[in-house]
């Protein structure tokens, strides 16, 4: 997979009926092209994009609305994560409709609970492979997903179709070795957070995934970097020192919600139940926003 730098997943603004706000929609792709430069788009792909409150028609919806306002501006990434290989199947045919890039994948935790095993996962992938022509970004999330270990992960990397990863421990040990053992020894693409942006990319890595509008930083990290101003990428990357982990508590996507609406596009609150900031942490992260120039 040839795409290097910051991918970027759209928050999902949802009106009052609880639909997605496709207005609000469009103008976050707007911002996370234009304004965060991303290199690549997600669209229905992780969970701080709230893509489980939606029905799986909508789900579609959801990736054919985002490959739509993207315009083939950058690339798309599809999420088809799905217990049901069948669904994921499907997800992927359509992401092949909308001229996606690649597709990304959860590595499931087994659906009547634990954690699978290496043959279990490369199981999972080998058939997922086999209905898609596309790339598939192996996404690690323990929690949602499962917990692979670092022989799981190096052996899915080998797999013909696994053509990257999005790594989400924040682990720097398990980060360097498998930059080392996967993208450095040629078998797939190794994406990791914001939080580990810089170290990935002095281990040799490609980047990072994050939404914005922390993608805007983290850009301005990547370039820095590629020009050879390290200086400008270290004080880049302590802009993550405190943002989000001093909210992180609340959940990434309440958070990121609430800067979006700082930095003046507006994506909503987080999907019913789920509350927003307080009022009080509101402000604290505006004035922090402030300081760190991201508004």
């Amino acid at each position: 997979m040839e795409i290097r730098g910051i991918i970027a997943p759209p928050l999902t603004p949802f009106s009052r009926d609880g639909k997605v706000d496709e207005r609000a929609l469009e103008r976050e792709v707007e911002y996370t092209i234009e304004v965060c430069r991303a290199d690549a788009i997600e669209a229905a792909a992780v969970e701080t994009q709230e893509y489980h409150f939606l029905s799986h028609e909508e789900r579609r919806e959801l990736i054919k609305t985002t490959a739509g306002l993207v315009r083939g501006r950058v690339p798309v990434i599809v999420g088809v994560s799905h217990p049901n290989l069948g669904a994921a199947a499907e997800l992927a045919r359509l992401a092949e409709d909308v001229g996606a890039a690649a597709i990304q994948a959860l590595i499931p935790l087994r659906p009547f609970g634990g954690q699978p095993t290496t043959r279990e996962v490369l199981a999972y992938f080998e058939r997922l492979a086999r209905e898609s022509r596309l790339p598939i970004v192996a996404y690690h999330n323990p929690g949602p997903g499962a917990e692979a270990s670092i022989q799981t992960m190096v052996e899915l990397a080998k797999l013909d179709g696994v053509a990257a990863f999005k790594e989400s421990s924040r682990d720097l040990r398990r980060v360097g070795r498998l930059i080392e053992e996967i993208d450095r020894a040629g078998h797939a693409r190794y994406f990791t957070t914001m939080e580990m942006l810089l170290p990935t990319l002095l281990l040799g890595g490609p980047g990072a995934t994050m939404p914005p509008p922390a993608a805007r930083i983290a850009a301005e990290i990547a370039r820095a970097y590629a020009s050879g101003d390290l200086k400008t990428a270290v004080e880049g990357q302590r802009k993550f020192t405190l943002f989000p982990a001093r909210w992180i508590h609340h959940g990434l996507a309440p958070v990121m919600k609430a800067a979006m609406r700082i930095v003046g596009v507006d994506v909503g609150d987080p999907h019913p139940p789920f509350e927003p900031l307080p009022a009080p942490e509101f402000t604290a992260l505006e004035l922090h926003l402030r300081e760190i120039g991201l508004v």
